[in-house]
């Protein structure tokens, strides 16, 4: 077995990248405190092609030495925009038809493992503060809520780890 190559493993350029189709997707990021986080969700983004990143309160916003050290420059390919308040956010993306899913453990949320991903529909997933998560009004605002099953003893997983996650179901489901 040989490792490829970065020349062999045919990246596209920023400007195709742009030009690409994208995954329906867009992330929302409730108050995430952590730019390192923000960055990973860009280089996720970026990775599964994903619509764009809605950033919201306190969540960084590039330009940043911090995101850009996890994001690896993705913060200039995956589209974004910046909402005072997530609720301004979610309210928009309900305008323009997206299904708003908060990815949390709250009553009701369906286990990804379960989750049944429609071909033709856009997705709004939100993810939450590092500490509380998807603040509660926020919640109440959803179409529903995704929950990824786990078995440990924490029933906590870093927030970017958690998009990485969710994320890779809905390309899988989607591509």
């Amino acid at each position: 077995m040989r490792k490829i190559t970065n020349q062999e493993l045919g990246r596209p350029s920023a400007e195709e990248f742009s030009a690409m189709e994208k995954l329906p997707v867009v992330v929302v990021l409730d108050n995430v405190r952590s730019a390192q986080n923000v960055g990973a969700f860009f280089r996720t983004g970026d990775a599964f092609g994903i619509e764009s990143i809605a950033l919201c309160g306190i969540t960084a916003t590039p330009p940043s030495r911090e995101i850009h050290k996890s994001s690896l420059g993705a913060e200039f390919t995956v589209a974004w925009h910046y909402y005072q308040s997530t609720a301004d956010a979610v309210e928009a993306l309900k305008q323009q038809g997206y299904t708003v899913l908060a990815v949390e453990q709250v009553e009701g949320a369906v286990m990804l493992d379960c989750l049944e991903v429609e071909s033709g529909k856009k997705y709004a997933l939100i993810f939450g503060n590092e500490v509380s998560g998807v603040d509660q009004a926020v919640v109440d605002m959803c179409d529903g809520a995704v929950e990824i099953p786990q078995v440990g003893t924490k029933h906590s997983i870093n927030v970017s780890v958690s998009g990485g996650v969710v994320i890779w179901k809905f390309f899988e489901s989607l591509r």
